[in-house]
């Protein structure tokens, strides 16, 4: 137990690590390149996606065939509805928290508990992320398929880390152009993702102490991250697309293509 426990902790400080090196582009740059922004986002997608189904999906039901009396597909789908209510619900507060953010005025105090509101709706937005990290590497627990089971792992971890890099960048590069120092804005940014580890712990511990629960738990990753993927990710690779219609499209269907080569020839 301890062991998969320590891996989707070194997994998820990894992914807090690429956040981290996304925000620290506010030291170098006031603005990001938007068309690699758009390419980057755009392969996050497609990985994201591809990752949901062979890495998380196609587990879920093997796993609740062998685990579970309730037929499969109800477990499946159940986990991946719920998964993606609970994802729209932590964006719908996440929305709610920004716009009364905005309507803040900069006054220092006030100004303050804008920053504390952007940071607290941004960490509930990535616990879902760490949960699915920490699920995938709880799942090395049960010790069959480990070869397949760890590769579902590091294509989540990759997939949630590179779709980290242009969210830090996203949240540090706006307050620096708003007033804020290099360093706060750094800060700022690499916070969204402090809980991605805690909520990683937390999700491989709950799949090696309830064993049942991880067909469902599987499935609530991936209805998270296609929710993601779908709602946020594409919309926001898709937009300045005037010049190069094709250049974010080109980065969802390579970042597809390469994480379902990882997962299924090599898992």
């Amino acid at each position: 137990m301890t062991n998969v426990v320590v891996y989707a902790l070194i997994a998820t400080l990894g992914t807090w690590l690429v956040t981290a090196l996304g925000a620290a582009t506010v030291i170098f740059f006031k603005r990001t390149n938007q068309k690699a922004m758009n390419l980057m986002l755009g392969f996050a997608a497609g990985v994201m996606i591809a990752a949901s189904f062979w890495s998380l999906l196609q587990p879920a039901i093997e796993r609740a065939e062998q685990y579970l009396s309730t037929p499969a597909w109800i477990v499946a789908t159940a986990g991946f509805l719920f998964g993606a209510v609970f994802m729209w619900a932590s964006d719908k507060i996440v929305s709610y928290a920004r716009a009364k953010a905005g309507r803040c005025e900069k006054s220092s105090t006030e100004r303050t508990n804008r920053i504390i509101l952007l940071i607290l709706s941004i960490t509930l937005h990535n616990i879902p992320e760490g949960l699915a990290v920490g699920v995938a590497f709880g799942a090395l627990h049960d010790g069959t398929q480990t070869a397949e089971a760890l590769m579902c792992a590091i294509v989540i971890a990759v997939g949630i880390g590179l779709q980290n890099f242009p969210e830090g960048a996203a949240v540090s590069l706006p307050l620096r152009r708003e007033g804020f120092s290099r360093g706060k804005s750094f800060l700022i940014g690499q916070a969204s993702g402090m809980v991605e580890p805690i909520a990683g712990v937390i999700g491989a511990m709950l799949v090696v102490h309830i064993q049942t629960i991880l067909p469902f738990t599987l499935a609530f990753a991936a209805g998270a991250m296609i929710l993601v993927a779908v709602h946020e990710l594409i919309p926001e690779c898709q937009k300045n697309q005037d010049a190069h219609p094709y250049f974010a499209t080109a980065g969802i269907v390579s970042g597809f293509a390469l994480m379902m080569l990882l997962d299924v020839a090599l898992g």
